[in-house]
This record gives C-alpha cells, structure tokens and sequence, in this order.
C-alpha cells in the first residue's frame, strides 16, 4: 500500500498569445476537449476545461511527481501544435508564454467548476485581463502588469 496521500488541485489559466479572440463558442468544445486528453495522456486528471474567447481556464489534478512548469510547457506547446497542423477550421494559435497557477481546496472545487462553466456569462461584465489581475490580486501573487499580456 502506497504511504503518499495527496489531492493536488489546480486552476491554470492562459490566454491566447496577445489575447487574440479565436477561441469561438462554436470551436471551443473542440479545443477543450482536445486539452482534457492532453492533461490526461500527461498522467494529471482533467477535472474541467473552460474559458472564453481569449483564455483558457483549467481545473486540474496532478501527482505529486508532475513538476508544474513542465506539465504546462508540454500542454500548450502540444496543443498549439496540433491545432495549427490539424485544423483548418481555427486560426493559427499561440497561447502566452505565461500562466497563472492556483491550488485549490478540495471545499472548493464545485464553486470553481461553476465558475469555469460559467465564462460566457462572466465575461459580460468583466473582461479577461481584468479577471486575471483580480485573481492574482485575490491570491497574493506579485506581479509586474507590463508582463501580463506576454
């Protein structure tokens, strides 16, 4: 029997390389499913892949050998790819070169998948910049704004 007990949860959100709006609601359960099988042939649990036009919001269970950094290096470097390759249907992407990377309690991961699954209706009233400093103002997260939009 194993002696390591975790419950790793975390919420990455990235937005589309200089927030470039391609990710339309007819695409998006495409993309996002792409994602899912992605985070999942990477050995983390898709919990839940949302987001709007520009941004991705991910909700995630990782083990305790995934190293964050590489876990999204390989995710976005291999969903860019085949995206660009293998559709036709969406823009060439990019996603930004950086990423916010949250934990989440175990208490709180229905009020986040809500969130997740609630990003149309969101975004009407804030737009994903300002979610995205909110977020890193409500965690505690220093940053430096002139790199937000990387």
């Amino acid at each position: 029997m194993s002696t390591t007990h975790h419950m790793l949860l975390y919420h990455f959100v990235f937005s589309t390389k200089n927030r470039r709006r391609w990710l339309e609601p007819a695409h998006q359960p495409m993309v996002f499913d792409y994602i899912g099988g992605t985070i999942r042939n990477l050995g983390g649990v898709s919990i839940r892949v949302g987001g709007w036009l520009d941004h991705v919001h991910l909700l995630v269970k990782l083990k305790t050998t995934h190293c964050i950094a590489d876990f999204m290096r390989e995710l976005k470097a291999g969903t860019s790819k085949h995206f660009n390759e293998s559709t036709t249907s969406l823009q060439k992407v990019g996603w930004q070169d950086g990423y916010g990377a949250f934990t989440v309690s175990s208490f709180r991961k229905d009020r986040l998948i809500e969130y997740i699954d609630n990003q149309e209706e969101h975004h009407r009233t804030e737009d994903s910049r300002t979610e995205y400093l909110r977020m890193l103002d409500v965690h505690g997260v220093e940053y430096d704004e002139k790199y937000i939009d990387d």
